[in-house]
């Protein structure tokens, strides 16, 4: 997989003046997951989980009938923040590197973005959707020798959390392999020293398991801040909770919750449809 993937364009790259009515160009289950994935960026932010112009999102774009879909998937433009994303301004690129579509001539890719983000979608083509993030809480778990504790029900959720040695910024093709076998076949991975990492089917699985490996991070950060013995449910307990937040055992969070989400972000904004 690692040695046939291909540099990217760095910001501020130049291509070709592809400006045009982009919802026209494309093919209307592109256009439904570029709807997706601007939802999902606008989300970010307003829960605290945005770092400036940084961190990654990205969605496949899903088979067409056309031939096409599968191998496609789509990325922020390196520069715009998370709120200024619209189903519009996303490129378009593959597994290889090759930017397939980009409606803008001073944008490109982040580089790290795609390295990460193309492995996960090149080596488990059941994933849908991929976020990273470097929130405060986060950065902050991971920096912790313990990793996330089965403190609160909401961590328990994540029994098969894995972990991902820090090698630096995420730019040489080589740690691919790595990360794909930490990630395993678990929802949510830590990167140590670094930030957090979700997976799902589809952007609204993906984005309902951040939300709640984020808050897990939070109250455990609080937790641990108070600077008291803390209380630790017995193994058994945490991997019976673990069992009953299995989508086959209850149901697959974030479908339910997706509508809510998109309806909270229109009464807000509803330019990410644009």
């Amino acid at each position: 997989m690692s040695a046939q993937l291909k540099p990217v364009p760095a910001f501020g790259a130049k291509f070709p003046d592809l400006t045009c009515d982009v919802k026209a160009a494309v093919s209307e289950a592109e256009w439904q997951a570029r709807v997706e994935l601007a939802a999902c960026y606008r989300l970010m932010p307003l829960f605290g989980m945005s770092d400036l112009v940084y961190n990654h999102i990205t969605a496949k774009v899903p088979h067409d009938g056309t031939g096409g879909g599968g191998e496609r998937f789509l990325i922020n433009p390196y520069g715009y923040m998370y709120e200024e994303i619209t189903a519009s301004s996303l490129i378009t690129i593959d597994v290889a590197g090759n930017v397939l579509f980009n409606p803008h001539r001073e944008y490109g890719i982040n580089r790290a973005g795609y390295v990460i983000h193309s492995a996960v979608h090149a080596a488990l083509p059941e994933v849908g959707c991929v976020i990273h993030t470097h929130s405060r809480a986060g950065m902050a778990v991971s920096a912790l020798k313990c990793g996330l504790l089965p403190l609160t029900q909401t961590a328990m959720r994540f029994g098969n959390v894995t972990y991902h040695d820090y090698e630096g910024p995420a730019i040489d093709l080589d740690e691919q392999a790595r990360l794909v076998r930490d990630l395993g076949g678990a929802e949510v991975m830590i990167l140590r020293n670094h930030g957090l990492l979700a997976v799902g089917p589809n952007v609204a699985q993906a984005f309902n398991s951040m939300y709640w490996f984020e808050m897990a991070c939070r109250a455990q950060v609080d937790a641990m801040a108070c600077n008291t013995e803390l209380h630790l449910p017995p193994a058994a307990v945490a991997e019976k909770t673990f069992h009953q937040y299995q989508p086959q055992v209850r149901r697959p969070f974030g479908l339910m919750e997706w509508p809510a989400m998109l309806r909270y972000l229109d009464r807000r904004d509803p330019s990410y449809r644009e």
